[in-house]
């Protein structure tokens, strides 16, 4: 028999907003399995659309360096805030990003393989390791992004919590925007958008959302009523997960991509946002 944890309940109660009980009566309905339980939870009406993204569960930090060219995104986690906050940590911390930016690496495992600045002989895991030793804690490297910027397009960067959140929106149509761009990413930062627009939401993802949609869709209507339920639905998926769909942080009157277009109006400019990134600690 699957042990319900507190921690297990917590977590979909973080995630879904639904109370308590029922959280763990889904979880024990569906063996432990928190996505199942809390689609179990969707279509039961109980929780409206939620986001992929589970609370934090690792300590560490997201950093960037940026050049005119490029913009270097390092993620390198340890085992205690104590330790991230040292300044041992955050020393190698900014070495990495720097090597990155350098080196051009494509990978995480391309990086700890490149010489490391000054010591030719020493590679970039071994100063890794080394601080390990030093630290008594694991110290790694999830995740890296080396972003070529584009010309005609600006850049906005915003770190959050200390670097727990760190959100770069691209805007194509003019280089002078960066304010601009470090707006939408502080929306970005604070709303979680996984998609820029519906025409990217997987196939599958579409079709889970239908799903649920249909289960919650009444059962005494006539199809076409029902096929303009299931519709609203998947809209109202859309306007929650796609960045474009969802209301300005700041100004609910308007969406993101009305924000734009206004302020692309405003300059003279036609103005779009062509891709943005967020990451959070102990993401995927």
């Amino acid at each position: 028999m699957t042990v319900i944890t507190a921690e297990l309940v917590k977590e979909i109660r973080e995630r879904t907003g639904v109370g308590l009980a029922k959280c763990k009566a889904a979880l024990e309905e569906c063996g432990g399995d928190i996505e199942k339980a809390i689609e179990a939870l969707r279509k039961a009406g109980i929780a409206s659309a939620v986001k992929r993204e589970s609370r934090v569960t690792k300590e560490g930090r997201i950093e960037y360096f940026e050049t005119p060219e490029t913009l270097a995104v390092v993620e390198m986690n340890a085992e205690t805030d104590f330790v991230v906050n040292n300044d041992r940590f955050r020393t190698l911390h900014r070495q990495m990003i720097e090597l990155l930016a350098k080196s051009r690496s494509k990978s995480v495992e391309e990086l700890l393989q490149t010489a490391f600045p000054k010591e030719p002989s020493k590679r970039a895991d071994d100063a890794r390791k080394e601080l390990i030793s030093v630290l008594g804690e694991n110290i790694n490297i999830p995740r890296v992004a080396l972003i070529k910027k584009q010309a005609g397009h600006s850049y906005g960067v915003y770190s959050h919590m200390g670097g727990k959140i760190f959100v770069m929106c691209e805007i194509a149509g003019s280089h002078q925007e960066v304010d601009f761009a470090k707006e939408i990413a502080m929306h970005i930062a604070a709303e979680a958008p996984e998609y820029l627009r519906p025409e990217e939401v997987p196939a599958n993802v579409k079709a889970k959302e239908e799903e649920i949609a249909k289960e919650q869709a009444p059962k005494d209507k006539p199809a076409q009523v029902v096929e303009k339920i299931i519709q609203g639905k998947v809209k109202a998926f859309y306007d929650q997960v796609c960045l474009l769909n969802q209301k300005y942080i700041k100004d609910n009157a308007m969406t993101v991509a009305q924000l734009v277009a206004n302020y692309g109006k405003k300059i003279g400019k036609e103005m779009k946002i062509s891709r943005f990134v967020r990451w959070q600690i102990g993401g995927a």
